[in-house]
């Protein structure tokens, strides 16, 4: 499941943005959300291409796919160090496949800022050095045993040369993730796994704007600015409140009233869909249609690996309709008889649009 970690300082509207979050994604894909801990929520991703499946096969039942959303406690300056809640803070961002970073960009008499001003710069120079002071804490521990065992074996010097970079990256004050790494794939993952360090996870920027920054284009750029080329959304968390508990004709009323056609829940996991580099593909039948994430660039027998390994280890080939060509043809029978059918191998490469029947044998 994708797991997205929701930090900032203090009275940015960090909490306000995931309660308002969480219950909006629950009522309008008409699915309660879970709560596993009292700051994790579990939301669906929004997919329209869900109910139409559901109507066209009379599914009995209709899965999305999920996003989990943990409200990690209040940042503050220090916290590196164990200030405010800064262990438990940094332990719980390291279990986050990315991180989205609250920044107030509002003004609001009745809502006290931490240091007492609204500088969204600022701001978020005092989390990324926070996150920046914790990854050279972990890279000074961890550094001593990898050039021992590089001296050992040699092959390992080109993994202590890159931990020596990150170190003297990370002494510059600049996150991991900004740099331009020559770094296979598998190494990335590798080290991202064992080391968990906190600025090589990608971030969204979300600026929680008021209502008159909402409808003014000009300054969003102006913040986006700020944080390019990192991805960033700009999020009303009031006006995400006043969204709870709307039907979606009621929501879409009220977000046009702002000239926004899409709710935060939308820009986040978009954002975070294209952060991370993935996508869904879809499975239906009558029984159930679903939604499954997986990575862009993902062949058909890994796609397969996600709904059980059994599938990938006896993958034998996949049946695949583009979904607008299904829906063109009104049905699986049409679509087959309309030539939109094929049968993939091994060597397929998931589109976004892919409605897919897998074909596997298990041997026991």
């Amino acid at each position: 499941m994708l797991s997205i970690g929701i930090v900032g300082l203090p009275n940015v509207g960090k909490s306000t943005l995931f309660n308002a979050l969480t219950d909006a994604g629950a009522l309008a894909a008409n699915y309660p959300f879970a709560t596993i801990e009292p700051n994790t929520g579990i939301v669906p991703v929004p997919d329209e291409r869900l109910s139409v499946l559901e109507k066209m096969y009379t599914a009995q039942r209709v899965i999305p796919a999920t996003v989990e959303f943990v409200d990690i406690a209040g940042l503050v300056a220090g916290a590196s160090k164990g200030e405010g809640l800064g262990n438990q803070f940094l332990a719980n961002i390291r279990e986050c496949a990315a991180i989205v970073h609250v920044v107030r960009a509002f003004h609001s008499g009745d809502i006290i800022h931490v240091a007492d001003r609204v500088d969204p710069k600022t701001d978020i120079d005092v989390i990324n050095t926070e996150l920046i002071l914790a990854d050279m804490q972990t890279l000074e521990k961890h550094l001593p045993k990898a050039q021992k065992e590089a001296k050992a074996d040699p092959k390992l010097r080109n993994k202590v040369d890159l931990l020596e970079q990150f170190r003297a990256w990370l002494d510059s004050g600049k996150p991991i993730s900004t740099g331009n790494w020559n770094i296979e794939k598998e190494l990335w993952q590798e080290l991202s796994k064992e080391l968990q360090l906190l600025t090589m996870k990608p971030v969204i920027y979300a600026f929680n704007i008021d209502e008159e920054t909402l409808a003014n284009p000009s300054n969003q750029a102006a913040l986006a600015t700020m944080v390019a080329p990192a991805d960033s959304v700009f999020i009303c968390a009031k006006l995400e409140e006043e969204l709870r508990g709307l039907d979606e004709a009621e929501a879409a009323e009220l977000l046009s009233t702002y000239s926004v056609s899409e709710s935060g829940l939308v820009k986040l996991i978009k954002a975070a869909y294209h952060t991370l580099g993935l996508q869904s593909y879809l499975t239906a039948g009558e029984k159930e249609v679903r939604a499954w994430t997986i990575r862009q660039g993902d062949s058909a027998p890994q796609a397969a690996g996600v709904i059980h390994t059994d599938f990938e280890k006896g993958f034998i080939a996949a049946q695949i309709v583009a979904f607008p060509d299904l829906v063109a043809t009104g049905s699986e029978l049409a679509a087959r008889q309309a030539g939109k059918i094929h049968t993939v191998g091994r060597d397929y490469i998931m589109q976004p649009d892919d409605v897919v029947e897998f074909r596997f044998n298990v041997k026991k």
